[in-house]
């Protein structure tokens, strides 16, 4: 029986879209340029912040990030950068008497910032505030002692076949790959899927009648 649920949040709960244009337009790059490198790396199966790497070879992004909040341009999270399903679905997870958290590799910066969005969730965390990031094993041992139940008993959602999935099945918990965002769509249709009878949404929406108890 599933006892919480668990969100990943780029490309699962929010649309990066802004962000990444965010990020080209302070790198003085097309927005494209940035769009398609992401996306090769991604087809490669590696992780979009390598992307950076081809623009300004060996970019720090967490000295980066500093400069940005510096010169007002830092992150921003806003309820127009939530997904549409994002809201309705959380809202009948938890009047189904589910947990539902929030926890993905994000900064500490993230993490405020979705929490003044209050979201309809028990808690929210991030890589940044752990200190460890997916798809290490330590992020899904926080994720057990931060949800509700054991680690068969917590379902993580996201977008990442890797990262979200395969990380989190591996740390014993369970997993649903939501098909949005270059990843969500690159591996939705991939044999990993089928094989370990992952669920593939293409709303989040559907979630709670997968899950409902009982």
């Amino acid at each position: 029986m599933i006892r919480s649920v668990v969100f990943d949040v780029g490309e699962t709960l929010l649309d990066d879209t802004r962000e990444f244009q965010a990020w080209a337009d302070w790198l003085r790059v097309p927005r494209h340029t940035l769009s398609a490198l992401v996306g090769i790396v991604v087809a490669q199966g590696r992780n979009n912040a390598e992307a950076f790497q081809y623009l300004r070879p060996g970019i720090d992004l967490s000295v980066e990030r500093e400069r940005r909040e510096r010169a007002g341009h830092g992150e921003m999270i806003s309820e127009a950068d939530l997904y549409p399903d994002v809201r309705p679905a959380l809202a009948e997870l938890r009047r189904l008497g589910l947990w539902v958290g929030v926890a993905g590799n994000q900064t500490s910066r993230a993490a405020e910032l979705l929490r003044q969005l209050a979201l309809p969730v028990d808690a929210v965390a991030t890589s940044g505030e752990w200190g460890v990031a997916k798809p290490d094993p330590r992020f899904f041992t926080r994720v057990v002692e931060f949800a509700c139940g054991s680690a068969d008993e917590i379902l993580y959602v996201g977008d990442h076949r890797d990262y979200d999935v395969r990380a989190a099945q591996a740390a014993g918990l369970r997993s649903v790959l939501i098909k949005r965002g270059p990843w969500g769509h690159l591996w939705a249709g991939d044999p990993v899927m089928a094989e370990h009878g992952v669920w593939v949404l293409e709303s989040l929406e559907q979630l709670p009648g997968l899950v409902r108890p009982g």
